[in-house]
């Protein structure tokens, strides 16, 4: 499996060449039919995907999938649409989700900017989280980033009204830039108060690199907008 995309002159992304275990492999025959949407097939109903009518989670950037198994469960009452492009992790989210039997997921295998502009509809998304994207730390690469003034509108016209982008991220520089930016967006409120960092809420799992981290006394930064307009 190869990530959807379009083309496009700078991604805020590198494909790492990881290679994928045979489970991996066996999950994308066994559950992708259940759980893949395509970049391809253009705008997605999201109750008829689900079957249901639920507040719906999408997260960009899900890594090896740890923390969305985890949401997933913890959240039986919610739909999530989960977006990654390094096939490894979207195999091991959909072979853990498989063997759990959990309905509640769909997963793209797709570049998430593509996918926001062709295949979700405007004001359907009750929660829209991206947890420790790549901060590109060399200055010439920081058009790379996700976290951009153009991309946080792209996410507030997904958004339903009051529904909430939570970001987090390790890198202090980067949980600086990103507050910059969030300040300076229209249509927002930062959940914690104006130039504000928020607590970590309960929904968002700690995973095992941030545990690490703050026993070597490394910081987190999450932050919380809602959309008001």
């Amino acid at each position: 499996m190869r990530p959807e995309h379009k083309k496009k002159s700078i991604r805020s992304y590198v494909v790492r060449a990881g290679r994928m275990t045979e489970a991996q492999k066996a999950a994308f025959g066994k559950y992708w039919p259940d759980y893949g949407l395509s970049l391809y097939n253009g705008k997605v109903d999201i109750d008829t995907t689900f079957g249901r009518s639920s507040p719906r989670v999408m997260e960009i950037g899900f890594g090896m999938g740890g923390s969305l198994l985890e949401m997933l469960q913890a959240e039986p009452e919610k739909d999530f649409i989960g977006i990654e492009v390094h096939p490894p992790g979207v195999g091991r989210l959909i072979n853990g989700a498989g063997k759990l039997e959990l309905p509640n997921l769909r997963v793209y295998l797709a570049d998430a900017t593509d996918v926001m502009e062709d295949c979700i509809e405007d004001t359907s998304i009750d929660r829209l989280q991206v947890y420790f994207p790549d901060p590109w730390h060399k200055k010439k690469h920081n058009k790379r980033r996700l976290i951009q003034p153009q991309f946080v509108q792209d996410i507030r016209s997904k958004l339903k009204l009051d529904g909430v982008f939570h970001l987090a991220t390790d890198w202090e520089p980067y949980a600086e830039y990103m507050l910059e930016v969030m300040e300076a967006a229209e249509g927002y409120e930062n959940l914690a108060g104006v130039g504000q960092y928020s607590p970590r809420p309960d929904y968002r799992p700690i995973t095992k690199f941030e545990q690490r981290g703050e026993r070597l006394g490394h910081g987190v930064w999450d932050l919380l907008y809602k959309r008001i307009d």
